[in-house]
């Protein structure tokens, strides 16, 4: 509204009855769907369109209920969604509650439900505001760090045409142990919390360097089960490696040294996947990207973290980023 229209309005609260006075009062002292959107969403940290810092951002009035900004060196507007999966994404009054269908780890027709929006919104929805959350994961990884891989079965829910015949109800892998339909998942967590995963397309030595090389520090003891990839790894360069063999009453090696804080994730992470009865494996790393987001915050998670996620800008310092 400009400034002459709210002269006008303002002008018009004398007409107003003693009800209507008061329905208004309380109209303002109830932030809208758009202020709390706003308030949740963190500062722009440079311009989304030439990434300038955000010092060049001017305050360019507002637009769909969020700041707009004008950047003083590409001229082009933008707001706190610019860039991001939730850009132009409709219904913004639902977006918190979606959000915290995705805290309570809904499935798509219990969103869709608890949302008031169709189920193919809720699975357009889920991916929107997962995609970012899939590549918030531990940057380095120090001390006594613990690896190991778990399998989830390959799935092509969702497609028509299938390279292969369908399964009955999810079935079962054609081979026993690690075939070709098992998706290795590689966990690796340090004892200071920090947590990544890994959607390997095989578990050999060139996918493990790939993703432990940048991540496993120079000095940290890595703990693993007798995989010769991981043996091979650290010798590579230069990491003391710690062996938990697989057997009977033997969990733990000199104390410390185990891998029971990544088996426990795996279970943790397979049991919560089981409400969705099979993952389309194109879109796991989006299911990792959520789970690791349910573990940073735990107990203390709320909408706004979703939103802040999904934006690719979390406010807090979390655990595991």
């Amino acid at each position: 509204m400009d400034a002459q229209s709210f002269q006008r309005f303002l002008a018009q609260l004398d007409q107003l009855t003693l009800k209507q006075r008061s329905l208004l009062s309380s109209a303002l002292k109830h932030p809208t769907h758009h202020d709390a959107i706003q308030d949740a969403l963190p500062d722009l940290t440079a311009c989304p369109h030439c990434q300038a810092e955000a010092n060049q951002l001017a305050l360019w009035g507002w637009g769909r209920g969020l700041r707009r900004y004008r950047c003083k060196q590409c001229h082009r507007t933008c707001n706190a969604l610019s860039g991001s999966p939730l850009a132009k994404l409709r219904k913004a009054d639902r977006w918190l509650s979606y959000a915290q269908a995705l805290q309570d780890g809904l499935t798509v027709r219990a969103a869709a439900r608890a949302c008031g929006i169709s189920k193919n919104t809720a699975f357009l929805w889920r991916h929107r505001f997962l995609h970012r959350a899939s590549d918030h994961l531990a940057a380095q990884a120090r001390g006594i760090v613990e690896v190991d891989e778990t399998f989830i079965l390959e799935s092509f829910k969702g497609q028509r045409c299938l390279p292969r015949a369908p399964r009955q109800r999810g079935g079962v892998s054609q081979t026993r142990g690690t075939g070709p339909d098992q998706i290795p998942i590689m966990v690796v967590q340090d004892r200071e919390g920090h947590i990544a995963d890994f959607k390997l397309k095989k578990l050999n030595g060139a996918h493990v360097e790939a993703a432990l090389a940048p991540l496993v520090d120079s000095d940290a003891i890595l703990c693993s089960d007798g995989a010769a990839v991981y043996s091979t790894f650290a010798r590579q360069h230069g990491i003391t490696h710690r062996v938990v063999h697989a057997k009977t009453g033997q969990r733990v090696r000199e104390g410390a040294f185990h891998i029971q804080h990544v088996n426990a994730y795996h279970s943790r992470l397979k049991l919560w996947m089981a409400r969705f009865h099979g993952v389309a494996t194109k879109y796991l790393e989006n299911y990792l990207g959520w789970r690791r987001m349910l573990e940073r915050y735990q107990q203390t998670m709320q909408p706004c973290h979703c939103l802040q996620e999904a934006v690719g800008r979390p406010l807090q310092h979390i655990i595991g980023t």
